[in-house]
């Protein structure tokens, strides 16, 4: 008895200052975010596939679009095709770096 009860004492308050910083519940084993997550994962790719579907078609008609006219619009602008900035001008030579050997 001499041996035990401090055992148990010193015991029970390790347990009440660990329960501070540690839950000292029994672990749960549910995982219910694992069910959620491949449900999210799904979720996200069948929204990925149907937006790189409507890219695709958006891409298609504008490439009919500019073909077809030489114009084309987004939004309420219309961009011709004809209308385009000239290119900007080429960037000048650069002179070569001299190496400075010392004698």
């Amino acid at each position: 008895m001499k041996r035990v009860l401090p055992f148990f004492l010193t015991f029970a308050a390790g347990l009440f200052i660990a329960s501070f910083f540690v839950s000292i519940s029994s672990p749960s084993f549910n995982f219910p975010r694992k069910n959620n997550r491949h449900r999210e994962e799904r979720q996200l790719r069948i929204e990925n596939d149907g937006l790189q579907r409507e890219n695709a078609d958006l891409r298609r008609q504008l490439e009919e679009a500019g073909l077809k006219t030489g114009s084309f619009t987004v939004g309420s602008e219309v961009f011709e095709a004809d209308n385009a900035p000239p290119p900007p001008p080429p960037a000048p030579a650069k002179r070569p770096h001299r190496v400075l050997l010392d004698r």
